[in-house]
């Protein structure tokens, strides 16, 4: 019987190993890819959303504005609820990401108004757009609605604890909690004046009122 050299078996495992250096090479420039074009998909998603409403954003016209194919969009999304609940979960998290970027070290009593004018801005954009036309679709679609009142519900926990973070809330202060938790609900109130106007210069009355009503109570609390 015939034996395989030394010679043989240093260039076979030579291919070998290029074979599979090759391989690793392909591989992660199609990982790339793929996060890439997941990415695209989300952004479609959100802004198709916010132009076009529920009933004018499929999965079809997400994958065209995305630049890819309907098969490509349903092989990271299955299906549409799939595709939008990602979407607008995907851009809050990028948003409070940046929000926080803005202030990297924290705030001081002195920076409450530009936190404040901050977190307003997150509910007059293309994002809370998008997530309103969700909120009213899901309030007709049955197999939609536990999905968005269940992301609605994380995207409410971050969006406070940003927040309180940013502002270095003391929480375990009586009234603390409830003056921040309005906040946000005054900045989803103005995000939706502005949905139908420009309310910019009113908005700003706003903030600015509204972050000195923060001073009072993150720096001297309240008593019961």
């Amino acid at each position: 019987m015939g034996g395989v050299s030394t010679t043989d078996r240093g260039a076979r495992g030579d291919r070998d190993d290029r074979g599979h250096r090759a391989d690793r090479a392909e591989r992660v420039p199609k990982q790339d890819r793929s996060r890439a074009t997941r990415q695209r998909l989300l952004e479609a998603a959100v802004a198709c959303l916010a132009e076009h409403g529920w009933a004018g954003s499929t999965v079809l016209v997400v994958a065209e504005r995305a630049g890819v194919s309907r098969g490509a969009a349903q092989h990271h999304f299955p299906t549409r609820e799939d595709l939008f609940t990602a979407a607008v979960e995907y851009v809050a998290e990028e948003r409070s990401t940046a929000l926080r970027d803005l202030f990297p070290d924290g705030t001081t009593a002195g920076d409450r108004r530009a936190v404040v004018a901050a977190l307003v801005d997150l509910y007059t954009g293309p994002l809370f757009r998008a997530a309103l036309h969700l909120w009213v679709a899901a309030s007709n679609e049955e197999q939609l609605r536990p999905r968005v009142t269940e992301l609605e519900s994380r995207i409410g926990r971050e969006s406070h604890r940003v927040a309180v973070e940013l502002l270095a809330a003391d929480e375990t202060r009586p009234g603390v909690r409830e003056t921040v938790q309005g906040l946000l609900d005054l900045a989803r109130g103005l995000g939706l004046a502005t949905l139908l106007t420009d309310d910019a210069a009113r908005r700003e009355r706003v903030v600015r009122q509204w972050a000195a009503l923060l001073d009072g109570v993150l720096d001297r609390g309240i008593t019961d």
